[in-house]
């Protein structure tokens, strides 16, 4: 049998208190609030009636996971199987947890396949950081939905089930059956609850019934706030700007000048995605420029540009006190590469790296690395953002920013969450006149600075989604702005 070693606090035994009766379940715990500590608990409660746990979560927390599960538990490493390139259905070991990176459910039919093989009717089978699977016809949503629905006890884990409205709900309540809402497609949840755009195709303009579906989930649903359950210190913010040397204006507005070329009604999403990208690029002293020429393959051609960014924020880790350990945010690999080349001059080897090139076997050893002897703990937010537990910080460097609200809140919860006992500074290092300004704005309104500029040009486009001759002007001005 199973023990545990850790107490719960007051709000996660109010979780586990409602969720106990019911085999379904949510526990919508906002970052920081322990929710992966309350699943223990409900496994914990369960373990003579359920043969295995399978735990999904995104890549990036597999270890994070397992670490948790033995701080919690006297569990062994030999009871914990973390799914990898090599998992196979044929050499699958009989242990009492599986983890397995939600991403993966869309990559391989081969992991596909060994997960399916060991869910059984008396699984428990919990998807972390359920937002993952709100794409309702994504891939890896419906194959996890599929092969779970056998399994006897169901969870999903989030801080932020709602990040685009109540469009997410549906396919995360899916997961734990159908009936909670009462639709069996989503058609027939759209037709009931969304309100679409007639100008413009997939754009919900408009939530009806909502307090239904609040009525509906609300029995299966434990939620929580760090400011309805914790006394944490508070969060300081603060800003340091810089403009752009001569020559990244040049190359900014000859990127501006390049994406006006793509013809008008192909500008959607993905095309705002790419010239916010070089844009951001650029105002951080680098740009991989995508060459297209009719009748050759694509190619990518680097342009480098000397910067002041870097330079900011060394002058911004100048006036931190030497004693306090630092998290430093960055976007692009290259934005990495130069931080720990200047750190390492001005501090020598006093920091640690932790980004997607880093082997998942490796990355325990990083962290540790800043628990113990390193000061600077030097990531992107698409590797370090989730999941992990950096309370040893007080000051957080932002050198560049995601497009989402909901990255920049699990980036910032990573070291405002139980146990810290001090105030976090987090400082934002600015571009001014510059995309970084668009997005500073976005994040300080809770949104997405693609999402907020998709409508902005959606709002110009005719009855047939195109931008006419008459509205061109106006286009090309909301491009010449950023």
């Amino acid at each position: 049998m199973m023990s545990l070693k850790t107490e719960l606090l007051p709000h996660q035994n109010q979780a586990t208190e409602k969720m106990f009766p019911t085999r379904i379940g949510a526990l919508f715990m906002e970052m920081g609030t322990g929710k992966t500590r309350t699943a223990i608990e409900l496994i914990a409660k369960r373990q003579g009636k359920i043969s295995n746990v399978i735990w999904f979560c995104p890549v990036s927390l597999k270890e994070t996971i397992r670490a948790e599960i033995l701080k919690h538990t006297d569990c062994k490493d030999e009871d914990i199987y973390l799914f990898n390139h090599k998992t196979n259905q044929r050499n699958m070991p009989d242990v009492s947890w599986y983890i397995i990176g939600i991403e993966s459910m869309s990559a391989s039919a081969r992991l596909k396949l060994a997960a399916n093989s060991i869910i059984n009717d008396k699984s428990m089978v919990i998807v972390d950081e359920s937002s993952y699977i709100k794409g309702h016809r994504a891939a890896r949503t419906c194959w996890i939905t599929d092969i779970s629905a056998r399994a006897r006890y169901r969870l999903i884990l989030t801080g932020t089930p709602i990040s685009q409205g109540i469009v997410d709900l549906f396919a995360q309540m899916r997961f734990l059956s159908p009936k909670i809402l009462g639709y069996n497609s989503f058609y027939a949840f759209a037709a009931n609850h969304l309100e679409y755009s007639e100008r413009y195709k997939g754009l919900i303009v408009r939530a009806h019934n909502t307090e239904h579906i609040a009525a509906k989930i609300k029995p299966y649903v434990y939620q929580v706030t760090k400011d309805e359950c914790l006394n944490l210190p508070s969060k300081l913010y603060e800003s340091r700007y810089f403009e752009m040397t001569r020559e990244q204006r040049e190359w900014y507005d000859y990127a501006k000048n390049k994406f006006l070329s793509i013809e008008h009604e192909d500008w959607d999403s993905i095309a705002i995605f790419r010239l916010f990208t070089a844009l951001q690029q650029i105002v951080c002293g680098f740009w991989n420029e995508s060459i297209e020429e009719k009748g050759k393959p694509k190619r990518f051609v680097f342009h480098e540009f000397l910067h002041n960014r870097v330079d900011v924020l060394m002058d911004v880790i100048e006036h931190i006190p030497k004693d306090k350990k630092v998290i430093i945010w960055a976007k692009f690999e290259y934005d990495l590469k130069q931080i720990s080349m200047d750190i390492e001059e001005y501090y020598g080897k006093s920091y640690t790296l932790f980004y997607g090139k880093i082997k998942e076997k490796d990355r325990p050893k990083h962290i540790e690395e800043f628990r113990q002897d390193a000061r600077f703990f030097i990531s992107t937010q698409s590797c370090g953002g989730h999941g992990l537990t950096l309370n040893e910080a007080h000051y957080v460097i932002f050198y560049n920013n995601a497009f989402k609200y909901s990255d920049r809140l699990q980036a910032e919860d990573r070291n405002h969450r139980i146990g810290q006992n001090n105030s976090v500074t987090y400082i934002d290092i600015i571009c001014d006149y510059s995309i970084d300004n668009r997005i500073d704005k976005a994040l300080y309104s809770k949104g997405s600075v693609v999402r907020q500029f998709r409508d902005e040009v959606d709002r110009i486009k005719d009855e047939k989604g195109r931008i006419d001759p008459k509205s061109k002007d106006r286009f090309r001005k909301l491009i010449k702005e950023l």
